[in-house]
């Protein structure tokens, strides 16, 4: 009789531990972690970027000229012209520079009395799904040509540029 003791005993430890009601945890699972901020005045941009100095600049007839912005210091504009079609130049990056990200380039345009009476944009986005594109060294350099509005013709005669959107890394 033995014999069949042992098995029996094996057979009565092992359904002894299965049960059907799972076991329950002393301590309920972490909740995984979210910060939230609120900051009071703060309010998210609305629309396009602007550059409101385009409102006090006042460019002689037949000038291009840059206009103040917010990243003045992290780059310079080079061959600014305006032939009474559209305004160009080229944007040369001076901070360190690995990949130019984001750059926005707007004009103002100006009649001869240098009043503001149309604007526009260049606009360069990076496709990030796109990878790195170019060989070589960084490209320090973005040119831009700026067409005159329709309801310009005519009326402007100058034009003034700046960047309100500069990201680089």
């Amino acid at each position: 009789m033995k014999p069949l003791l042992v098995p029996a005993f094996v057979a009565a430890a092992l359904l002894a531990g299965c049960s059907s009601t799972p076991a329950q945890p002393s301590e309920p699972a972490p909740r995984p972690v979210s910060v939230q901020t609120q900051l009071p005045g703060l309010t998210a941009p609305a629309g396009e970027p602007d550059l409101p100095s385009l409102e006090d600049t006042s460019p002689q007839p037949g000038q291009a000229v840059r206009a103040a912005g917010p990243f003045d210091n992290r780059f310079e504009i080079d061959g600014l012209v305006f032939d009474g079609k559209s305004v160009a130049g080229a944007v040369r990056i001076t901070s360190d520079v690995s990949d130019l990200l984001e750059l926005v380039v707007i004009a103002g345009f100006y009649d001869a009395g240098g009043q503001l009476v149309s604007t526009g944009r260049f606009e360069h986005h990076t496709d990030a799904d796109a990878g790195h594109q170019h060989a070589g060294p960084p490209s320090e350099i973005e040119e831009f040509t700026i067409a005159l509005p329709a309801e310009a013709a005519g009326k402007a005669v100058s034009a003034a540029v700046g960047v309100p959107v500069l990201v680089n890394e």
